[in-house]
């Protein structure tokens, strides 16, 4: 679609937009089925759709919590809406915080200074006293008093007072620890005069406080020290589990955990235990999630986070970068090229910097241009791109003289026009921008809209919310509208089949005279 075409088209929809608005009797919803055909008309409040259940009417008295049907079942005055952390509403009433279930069901009334969630818990304060609610029990119980209190990762709360810290919803609720830490959402560390220690979801110590030293490596796994013994540790739910002691010395080096043995670099560990153990190693560098592997005879190896080589340890080589479909990056004399998995050259090093290949296709950097090889080393896209992406489902992102389009695996263009930036969305559709103004490229590269709109959102296949200035609209995936751009707020209440359109004034139906009978148009 050219810009003079979407112009036209655009310009086309507004000029046959026929309504007409009553002064002074405030705003007017209309709800539509998935068809857009009218469903009911609602008059003044402001909707919300908070969740799948949730369903809410913002007005001068206050708020209102409406059935499916969009009718009030329950109306508090003078709040509003704070803040929506599913399946929590917190609400404000003057200065106070209050909060519901998006069911309806109230749980705290607004009188809290501040109120806190985690999944089916809520946590309310009071001054120094803090209150906490359980819904799978539907109760409450007030903790403290506390100089402060709030969640951990893993649902414990953490208190703290001037003379440390307290797991208020453990079985030892008035226990003294020195310090806590909250390092994911499985385990709680803990330090106390004797050491450190790992506590679980429920405040039970997983492993004692007798710990020297520990430290974090990821997810459930952890790297410590006891006297002069080393320990691989993961946390399981009601147990440490010690993969691995060690008496020789590990240590953490830049994000590569090795063990020395004698003075001499032996092993690389993972989180649970040996990832390689070989003689003759000299220094081991991280790149991505693998390692390039340095020995004494010169020869350097790709190792994967599985302790295999991707590429066998080999001479001439001063770097090894992670690859796909059987081809790796190789640094060779000051140029890259590519290696197979033996470390024979297959693409001889030419290129400044190199990429993975994806669809059978590598972007390459020559001569200050990116571009993109086969398998042969063939330029099958030549290089005069300022930057590139990867091709994803047949097409890439390319940028040029400081503007963005995409092509096809042949070089071709698949838009009009060049544009300030053009991003992949998590669906695989392209969204462009240009002058602020946003547009919609689909997953097979053809533009649904060209740049003309201040926000542009994929709600589902064929409902595209579209802004211009302060109106919104509906495109579908063809670029027609479904609803025009008139309403100055829409919402889509997907569990209910419903789309919500707000405009400013009261709309009068257009009608229109034909053989003696008013007949009603659809829509607005």
């Amino acid at each position: 679609m050219t810009n003079s075409s979407t112009s036209k088209f655009i310009v086309g929809c507004l000029l046959g937009l026929s309504v007409f608005a009553t002064d002074g009797l405030g705003q007017t919803w209309e709800i539509f089925d998935e068809d857009y055909q009218l469903v009911k008309r609602v008059e003044n409040g402001n909707f919300m759709i908070l969740g799948n259940a949730l369903r809410i009417n913002t007005h001068d008295e206050g708020l209102s919590l409406l059935s499916p049907e969009y009718e009030s079942f329950s109306t508090m005055s003078d709040t509003e809406i704070y803040q929506y952390l599913e399946p929590w509403v917190i609400i404000k009433k003057g200065e106070k915080y209050g909060a519901f279930h998006e069911y309806g069901d109230e749980v705290f009334s607004p009188s809290f200074d501040r109120i806190y969630s985690y999944f089916n818990l809520l946590l309310g304060k009071k001054g120094e006293t803090y209150q906490v609610y359980d819904r799978g029990t539907k109760k409450s119980r007030k903790i403290g008093p506390f100089e402060s209190a709030r969640f951990a990762l893993n649902g414990q709360i953490i208190a703290k007072t001037p003379q440390g810290y307290f797991l208020p919803l453990s079985d030892r609720p008035d226990h003294l620890y020195e310090q806590l830490w909250d390092v994911n959402e499985n385990v709680i560390l803990g330090k106390e005069p004797e050491g450190y220690g790992l506590i679980n979801r429920d405040g039970e110590y997983i492993l004692d406080p007798i710990i020297d030293e520990i430290s974090h490596l990821s997810e459930n796994y952890f790297f410590a020290k006891e006297g002069n013994q080393y320990m691989l540790i993961k946390a399981q739910t009601n147990y440490a589990d010690i993969k691995y002691t060690s008496y020789h010395k590990i240590s953490y080096e830049d994000g590569v955990l090795l063990e020395y043995i004698h003075g001499k670099l032996r092993r690389i560990m993972k989180n649970d235990g040996i990832l390689l153990d070989i003689t003759g190693m000299t220094a081991v560098h991280k790149v991505e999630d693998h390692y390039n592997v340095f020995f004494r005879d010169d020869k350097i190896g790709l190792l994967n986070s599985n302790g295999k080589w991707e590429v066998s340890p080999v001479n001439g080589v001063q770097r090894l970068l992670p690859g796909l479909q059987g081809l790796y990056g190789a640094l060779i004399d000051g140029k890259y090229g590519y290696v197979d998995g033996k470390g024979d050259v297959v693409i001889s090093p030419e290129f400044e910097e190199v990429s993975p290949f994806y669809e059978g296709l590598a972007a390459v950097k020559s001569n200050g241009h990116w571009g993109f090889i086969n398998r042969s080393g063939q330029f099958t896209v030549s290089a005069k791109f300022d930057r590139v992406s990867a091709f994803h489902r047949g097409l890439a992102i390319v940028k040029k003289e400081g503007k963005n389009t995409i092509i096809n695996q042949s070089g071709e263009t698949m838009l009009a026009e060049y544009y300030d930036r053009v991003s992949l969305t998590s669906d695989n559709y392209f969204i462009t921008e240009n002058g602020g103004k946003f547009g919609l490229v689909n997953a097979m590269g053809k533009e649904v809209i060209e740049p003309h709109f201040q926000e542009i959102r994929r709600e589902e296949y064929d409902k595209i919310l579209i802004r211009s200035n302060d109106k919104y609209g509906i495109i579908s995936e063809s670029g027609e509208y479904q609803l025009p751009l008139f309403y100055s707020k829409i919402l889509f209440d997907t569990s209910n089949g419903r789309v919500l359109a707000r405009s400013d004034a009261p709309i009068e139906e257009e009608v229109e005279e034909e053989s003696g009978k008013r007949k009603r148009k659809k829509g607005a």
